[in-house]
């Protein structure tokens, strides 16, 4: 029972905004709802050890928190930044006591990606005995950084990032709670909304900032930034949101889309990414999904990286995103890159093979002797300018590796491919 004393004291809105009951938990349906995975697991009675994976402010801990009361379980919180071995072997001892008299202990460890392989190993003979629950919360994808022990004893359960409406009832139970309408015009609010991006606890912060002013005029969206700043965006550039970013640049060139590729480059580059890393893909993408089909994506890229070198940021940010557009709306085609890793297969296969005698040079009296560059014929001084020979080893019959498609450049270059190949069947023809 708190005292008059502590009921007088102000409390951080974010407490007093707190769920107290799973009902009251927002954006989360998809695991909570009655017929959702937790929402079974929480009607049984009997809850199971798992992880909670999502962005920061979805409700992690909240979440872990509610089953612990709905359960009727001790609900003993740990943060793995700030916790060791000897901090484990603690909650373990007193979960043990407390199983003695039949209470159970519900281990909510938050950035439990954080514990190195050993700590995340202590868990194991306390999940197998039932000593402890645990609920473990990570914003890393916990297939890399969760043990493959401790994560076959887990179930993971994925948390949504909170979308507009999820943050729009935030905002009406703020208005609730504190008997008054947050002083903000529609498009004020939405601004607030897109600056919380998707994180309830900093949407909450924000809304406390503004309470907090006492201002009673109504703010506009440029107003509203001299109260409140930005959050930064949610990206690791040695993580998950470093990879996922990445692979959605590449898609989106590759599905030949632009704006959304500028979209993901620029999300990239404001979440602090390397332009350099950024360069290098696009490098990448230029050989491996534009290839021949526009020889000059491999030129415009590098010439994108040597103008980034050259000016830095921010001027040089202009040219990765004339390199972004370019590849964007190039032909593509991977003729070259099935080419390289069918030739690769194959000379791995052949690869003691020697040259066929006629395309070895002869600088000696005596490999001239032995046949070497006999019957070699000079190209370029054919009347056609192909001679038709063989460059494959004698022994491997001849191998069509590369294929170009209809697409841009590769259009003229197939229809090179088909002319010589035409000549090269009439010259066998005349040979036999």
């Amino acid at each position: 029972m708190s005292t008059l004393f502590e009921q007088n004291i102000l409390r951080p809105l974010a407490d007093r905004l707190r769920p107290r009951n799973i009902a009251d938990v927002v954006g989360q349906d998809n695991i909570l709802a009655e017929n959702a995975p937790l929402g079974r697991m929480l009607s049984s009675g009997k809850l199971s050890s798992f992880i909670l994976w999502g962005p920061p402010g979805c409700g992690k801990t909240t979440i872990a928190r509610l089953l612990a009361e709905n359960t009727d379980m001790t609900f003993v919180p740990l943060s793995a930044v700030f916790s060791g071995v000897a901090d484990l072997r603690k909650v373990f001892t007193e979960a043990e006591q407390r199983r003695k008299i039949g209470k159970g202990t519900l281990l909510f460890v938050d950035e439990i990606h954080r514990f190195n392989r050993s700590q995340q190993d202590a868990f194991l003979p306390y999940l197998e005995d039932g000593t402890v629950v645990l609920v473990g919360a990570t914003t890393e994808n916990p297939s890399f950084e969760l043990n493959a022990a401790l994560l076959s004893r887990c179930k993971v359960f994925v948390l949504n990032r909170l979308d507009n409406h999820a943050l729009e009832m935030i905002i009406k139970r703020a208005e609730a709670t504190l008997g008054k309408p947050l002083p903000v015009d529609e498009d004020a609010k939405t601004a607030i909304k897109a600056m919380a991006d998707g994180d309830g606890r900093y949407l909450i912060n924000m809304l406390e900032a503004i309470f907090a002013t006492n201002i009673k005029k109504i703010l506009t969206a440029d107003q509203l930034h001299e109260i409140i700043t930005r959050r930064a965006a949610n990206y690791d550039k040695d993580r998950e949101g470093h990879y996922n970013l990445i692979s959605a640049l590449h898609k989106s060139l590759r599905g030949s889309d632009p704006d959304a590729a500028l979209y993901w480059c620029e999300r990239m580059i404001e979440g602090g990414e390397d332009p350099t890393y950024i360069l290098r893909r696009l490098t990448r993408f230029a050989v491996e999904d534009v290839g021949l089909a526009d020889p000059n994506a491999l030129t415009q890229a590098i010439a994108a990286w040597d103008a980034y070198e050259r000016l830095g940021s921010p001027e040089g940010d202009l040219a990765i995103a004339q390199l972004v557009i370019f590849l964007a709306t190039a032909p593509k085609s991977i003729s070259v890159y099935k080419a390289h890793n069918m030739a690769k297969k194959i000379a791995k296969e052949t690869g003691s093979l020697m040259p066929p005698m006629h395309i070895l040079n002869a600088p000696t009296k005596m490999m001239k002797e032995l046949g070497y560059s006999d019957g070699y014929i000079y190209d370029p001084d054919t009347e056609d300018g192909f001679s038709g020979q063989n460059y494959f080893p004698k022994e491997m019959n001849r191998t069509t590796f590369y294929r170009p498609f209809e697409r841009g450049f590769e259009r003229e270059i197939k229809k090179r491919l088909i002319y010589w190949n035409k000549l090269r069947i009439e010259k066998q023809e005349k040979k036999s």
